[in-house]
């Protein structure tokens, strides 16, 4: 039984697709930052949980 689930999101800064692993346990709750697959910006990844769903956000480091 795997703990990550892979998720996507949209970059912030260029809207390319970008794919993420999520550990469930220990990601939850967390601020990650992370560069863009595609333009290297980096991007402030929040994972939250909401009910039996996790949700993940990504906003632009810097705003």
């Amino acid at each position: 039984m795997s703990l990550t689930r892979s998720m996507g999101f949209s970059c912030p800064y260029c809207m390319a697709p970008n794919d993420v692993e999520i550990d469930e346990v220990n990601d939850v709750g967390q601020v990650q930052v992370l560069d863009c697959q595609v333009c290297c910006q980096p991007i402030e990844l929040t994972a939250y949980q909401d009910a039996d769903d996790i949700h993940i956000e990504a906003e632009r480091e810097n705003d």
